[in-house]
């Protein structure tokens, strides 16, 4: 880690490396220690970095809690680098009269884009078409002796929570000729209803139903294991399942075992129960599309992620409102 030490400025910290080009503005403004280095930190070695601190910078893997907030008595802001924020305690960070951030809205096409190659990859069975190729099992074309995908087209999509990428998800959906359904927490108003092109239904109705599912929705208590057996069990043995959400929304065991035994046809994941390891019941099935927690990756994006989340802390630790503050109840106006 680099420090840059300049007296009378607020001083932050930065959980996880960020492109090197910001550093410099950072440091005109304030006393910046950078995890340039990207080391994975224990929490202990987070709280020990935060003491002192006015201000931070983190990613999703960064767990803020009562813990740690008990030693940085100096914080004001978090400010997240993904637009979840499961890895923030709330009412935690609230009692202590910390700030807490993320950055939505700039990552939403770029993470519904990949949600649904995933989709498609998982349908076409893309990544074992590949692999067969390489193994040299293409002799000859065939109408059949090759891997046999499902179609996309016309076929029923069905998003389990309907966000901002939800919402876009289901609008790509539409060029592809779907009928989309959805279900949520709370129904969308229907002039978005409409222009979504998208009906809402229940979860069992939705899972029964939809040939091509995609999880979109934000990680909680309530959400874990949304996606378990018994849903497993509810799809069609032609579905497929698509996680660009949080690892712990699928069980991802179940899932394994449900995707040996052919219950259901496939699946693309780019989230896991504890990642980045992931479980070897599913690195062992040819039937799924792996991914490594890429949903929002280019380059254009993850700067702008970067950028928000800059803008963010700078609000906060200037005395303004940020522009994407989760615990609003600090700053009413």
């Amino acid at each position: 880690m680099t420090t840059q030490n300049t007296a009378k400025k607020p001083k932050i910290f930065i959980a996880r490396a960020i492109f090197a080009d910001a550093l410099p503005q950072l440091e005109e403004s304030f006393e910046v220690t950078s995890n340039q280095s990207d080391e994975v930190l224990t929490p202990e070695e987070l709280q020990k970095a935060l003491v002192g601190m006015d201000g931070a910078l983190v990613s999703g893997g960064d767990r803020i809690d009562a813990k740690v907030l008990s030693a940085a008595k100096d914080l004001k802001i978090v400010a997240n680098i993904a637009v979840g924020y499961n890895n923030l305690d709330i009412p935690a960070m609230t009692a202590a009269g910390v700030m807490g951030t993320n950055t939505p809205d700039v990552l939403t096409d770029t993470t519904a884009d990949f949600g649904f190659a995933l989709m498609m990859a998982a349908a076409r069975r893309v990544t074992e078409s590949e692999h067969w190729l390489r193994a040299g099992k293409w002799e000859k074309w065939a109408l059949f002796n090759n891997p046999l995908g499902v179609d996309i087209h016309h076929s029923t999509l069905g998003i389990i929570g309907m966000g901002r990428i939800g919402q876009a998800i289901a609008k790509r959906g539409l060029g592809f000729g779907m009928k989309v359904i959805y279900c949520n927490r709370k129904r969308l108003p229907e002039a978005l209803e409409q222009e979504c092109g998208a009906t809402h239904v229940s979860k069992e109705e939705l899972l029964k139903t939809a040939d091509h599912i995609i999880l979109v929705l934000p990680y909680s208590a309530e959400s874990h294991h949304t996606i378990g057996e018994k849903e497993l069990s509810l799809m069609k043995p032609t579905a497929t399942l698509t996680n660009i959400a949080r690892g712990g929304i699928v069980n991802d065991l179940a899932l394994a075992q449900a995707l040996k035994a052919g219950k259901i046809f496939g699946a693309g994941l780019d989230v896991f129960e504890g990642e980045p390891k992931v479980i070897p019941e599913l690195l062992a099935c040819s039937n799924v599309v792996l991914a490594p927690h890429v949903g929002s990756s280019t380059e254009q994006t993850r700067r702008a992620m970067m950028n928000l989340a800059i803008k963010n802390l700078r609000a906060g630790l200037a005395g303004q409102r940020p522009p994407n503050l989760i615990n609003t109840d600090l700053m009413q106006n």
